[in-house]
């Protein structure tokens, strides 16, 4: 049964009847506290200059087709009144 999925918790099973229920617990927090990096927490400036870097090389590409609001407002105002107007004329 080695190497299957039942193993794997047939040996999980074990080592938390051998080594106590928290076993995974316990040696999680023993990698954890190994780690001597520290990361971007360890310090802000860092973190801003690596943002400011990546968006300033980002892959993104440049929109190329920018529909401005005010070209598209008389348009709809234009069809909305011819609309109107349509409908009047078969009320009447």
């Amino acid at each position: 049964m080695p190497g299957t999925v039942n193993g794997g918790k047939l040996a999980a099973k074990t080592n938390q009847r051998k080594y106590g229920k928290d076993f995974y617990a316990r040696i999680g927090a023993m990698g954890g506290k190994k780690g001597t990096t520290g990361g971007f927490a360890a310090n802000r400036e860092l973190a801003r200059i690596a943002g400011a870097k990546g968006g300033r090389i980002s892959r993104r590409r440049k929109a190329e087709n920018v529909v401005e609001v005010a070209a598209v407002a008389p348009v709809e105002a234009e069809i909305q009144q011819t609309a109107n107007q349509s409908d009047f004329d078969l009320a009447a």
